[in-house]
């Protein structure tokens, strides 16, 4: 059962970013079929009312607001609109995430800035957009959707796991300050999770889990009202934990040195 509500509106209240695909559209079906109010947020406008529409017929209720999570003003306009028709957040769901492999030669500086833009900024966005009012309350929940691949920085992928670095230390200093004002902040790593974002190549996803798997367990965090860092699955938050003390001559063997995330040498001109 849902955690009790603390908007003094009934049902409690859950706002998910990047709710059109992935974690987040399993999230948002996972929380309405508990009884949660759902705010979906997400850029992609015909994927976020499909979604709602799945949920009414499932007899759940959820409201529709597009935006880019790295877009302030867009994303603080959409969540007061969903605040408007479902009353405040009990819950943040700062889910929306954004990947592209880094290059190096030469340094593909606009997917860098994309990524961060999104992956961290897009959280802390998130927050601002409710933290007022839960503090007001002095009741609510912040839960970031991180990944374990914030633990060490991998050849080919230095923006993506600097970014989730960086949520994960935002997140811990922001728990810190908060436990004694009554909201409680979450930070999920999950391991690989079959999303669009994730290859497809078995042997580079080891211990993959679904959409759904995934979105039960942030779920079950929600409605326990639980802080705090979760790592899953343990196998892989196992091996994470192993490849950040590896030397990195080690970790290159392993994964190799990201080349072969580098885009093809142009042909030369005739």
């Amino acid at each position: 059962m849902p955690a009790r509500a603390g908007n003094g509106r009934g049902a409690p209240v859950a706002i998910v970013t990047g709710a059109s695909s992935g974690i987040g559209r399993a999230l948002a079906v996972r929380l309405a079929s508990s009884g949660y109010r759902v705010g979906l947020i997400a850029r992609r406008v015909e994927l976020l009312e499909s979604l709602r529409d799945e949920i009414a017929k499932a007899r759940g209720l959820a409201v529709a607001e597009a935006a880019d999570v790295g877009d302030r003003d867009a994303l603080r306009g959409s969540v007061a609109r969903v605040e408007e028709q479902l009353g405040p957040a009990d819950v943040m769901v700062a889910n929306a995430g954004f990947g592209a492999p880094t290059h190096l030669d030469p340094l593909n500086i606009d997917d860098v800035e994309q990524t961060f833009r999104v992956n961290l900024m897009g959280v802390v966005y998130s927050i601002e957009s409710v933290l007022p009012g839960m503090l007001a309350r002095r009741s609510g929940q912040i839960v970031a959707v991180s990944s374990l691949a914030g633990d060490r920085g991998m050849p080919g992928e230095s923006a993506y796991c600097a970014s989730k670095a960086a949520v994960n230390v935002y997140m811990e200093g922001l728990r810190i300050a908060l436990r004694e004002r009554g909201v409680v902040v979450t930070t999920v790593c999950p391991g690989f999770v079959q999303t669009p974002m994730t290859p497809m190549d078995a042997a580079a996803t080891p211990f993959i889990m679904s959409a759904e798997a995934a979105a039960d367990r942030i779920a079950r965090l929600i409605e326990g009202r639980r802080g705090g860092v979760h790592r899953f699955p343990r196998r892989m938050a196992l091996l994470m934990s192993l490849i950040a003390r590896m030397p990195d001559a080690l970790v290159a063997r392993l994964v190799g040195d990201g080349s072969a995330h580098e885009p093809a040498p142009a042909e030369p001109a005739p």
